[in-house]
């Protein structure tokens, strides 16, 4: 079958693979379609420590039952789904509280394992959720749902006023989260198109930081206050450090990404406002589930969170177009079928 190969950094092919042997008791499934993320882009580029070449990337993924599993009789040929990525151990730390995403020897499919960008995969059946949504939109629920994690991490409620600094990828789905939550939801990017997009994800105000001050901002739009709640989705040191100054006192914040080198804090902040400092990783099945309802209530604007879509032989010719002009894409979509 035919696989999409990350041989070396920069380096990408479509060429055959090994058919899967059969496992009895998981699905077998034709993949349709698989997005892009930032953890291929930085494999592609060859900063990703987690991964090993020759690698095959891809686990955001949306495919078809071709082959039934007696452990789940719902699934039967012909089924659209989508697929979650990851594999935990069950006995770590994590996995002992019943937060298996965030297990100690995670495997991510596409990251510490081979991915997605094939013809056909085989997985278990806890892995797998059915919906009445089209293969787009099956494949846009992954990466949605570590935003929706955040969120949940986050305890935010319809009370609160949640910022989310950042709305690439996974911080518009944040936005969308919040809003779910029926939260007042501010967005924060430096990009004018990526925030009318997180407008229509469900921010009711936007901050363009390239152009506003961001304290000021936040403290016209929250009475001095602060937002109750700051998602953080960039992973840079400056936007940590925002992230536990413009917080209000008692407030919570969320980091979903995690910067690549050291972060000085002013750690008075963290004390005075009696902050609850979060990290957020991966997502659980029940985000899995509300991103779907999400999707299926079409309130998340996915025509225009997919900026590109190719088929599985452009792969290579789209990651080095994302490589050279990153801010070009929000997500981008390999047709695999």
């Amino acid at each position: 079958m035919k696989a999409f190969v990350l041989k070396n950094p920069g380096e990408a092919i479509v060429q055959l693979v090994p058919d899967l042997v059969r496992i009895p008791d998981q699905v077998h499934l034709k993949v349709r379609s698989v997005g892009f993320c930032g953890t291929d882009l930085s494999s592609f580029r060859g900063t990703n420590p987690l991964i090993t070449y020759p690698h095959i990337l891809g686990h955001e993924a949306a495919a078809t039952v071709v082959g039934e599993s007696s452990l789940r009789p719902d699934l039967i040929q012909g089924t659209n789904v989508m697929v979650s990525p990851y594999a935990s151990c069950g006995n770590c730390p994590s996995c002992s509280r019943n937060r298996p995403n965030a297990c100690q020897f995670n495997q991510t499919m596409g990251v510490q394992r081979d991915g997605a960008l094939t013809e056909f995969i085989q997985t278990p059946v806890d892995k797998v959720f059915p919906a009445d949504l089209s293969i787009t939109e099956l494949c846009v629920v992954e990466p949605l749902t570590v935003g929706f994690h955040a969120v949940a991490r986050g305890r935010v409620t319809a009370e609160d006023t949640v910022a989310v600094i950042g709305c690439g990828g996974v911080g518009l789905g944040a936005v969308a989260g919040a809003s779910f939550r029926n939260a007042r939801t501010i967005a924060i990017d430096v990009e004018s198109t990526t925030l009318e997009i997180a407008k229509r994800a469900g921010a009711e105000h936007s901050i363009n930081t390239a152009t506003e001050s961001l304290e000021d901002r936040l403290r016209e739009l929250t009475d001095g206050r602060g937002p109750d709640v700051i998602i953080e989705a960039v992973g840079r040191p400056a936007t940590f450090r925002a992230a536990v100054e413009q917080v209000a006192f008692t407030g919570r914040v969320v980091y979903i990404g995690y910067a690549k080198e050291d972060v000085a804090y002013e750690t008075r902040f963290f004390v005075q406002k009696e902050l609850d400092i979060l990290g957020s990783r991966n997502a659980l099945p029940e985000n899995f589930l509300e991103v779907l309802c999400m999707l299926e209530e079409k309130r998340f604007p996915v025509t225009e969170y997919v900026t590109a879509t190719v088929p599985l032989d452009a792969a290579s010719e789209i990651l080095r177009r994302w490589s050279d002009f990153p801010n070009d894409f929000t997500k981008i979509m390999v047709q695999v079928d």
